[in-house]
C-alpha cells in the first residue's frame, strides 16, 4: 500500500491539487484542502491507497509543498 500525507496546517487554499486530483482532494469550508477519507494523525492527514493516481502531479504542483506521496 502507498500513503498519501497531507500537512493541512501548511495549505494556503491554492485549490491546484483539487483541480488535478479531485478523487483525492477537495477544499473545505475552512479554504484549505481536506484529504478525502483521511485519517488525521497529529499534524497530519494520511489516507493509504493501492494507487495513488493523480497525487503524484498534485503533490508537485503543490505550491507550498504540504502534500507527500510514500510509495510502496
Amino acid at each position: 500500500m502507498s500513503k498519501i500525507i497531507l500537512e493541512r496546517e501548511k495549505c494556503i487554499g491554492c485549490g491546484t491539487c483539487s483541480v488535478i486530483c479531485p478523487s483525492f482532494f477537495k477544499m473545505g469550508d475552512d479554504g484549505r484542502v481536506n484529504l478525502e477519507e483521511g485519517e488525521k494523525k497529529g499534524d497530519v492527514v494520511e489516507r493509504e491507497v493501492g494507487d495513488t493516481g493523480c497525487a503524484n502531479e498534485a503533490m508537485q504542483s503543490c505550491p507550498v509543498g504540504c502534500i507527500h506521496v510514500e510509495e510502496n
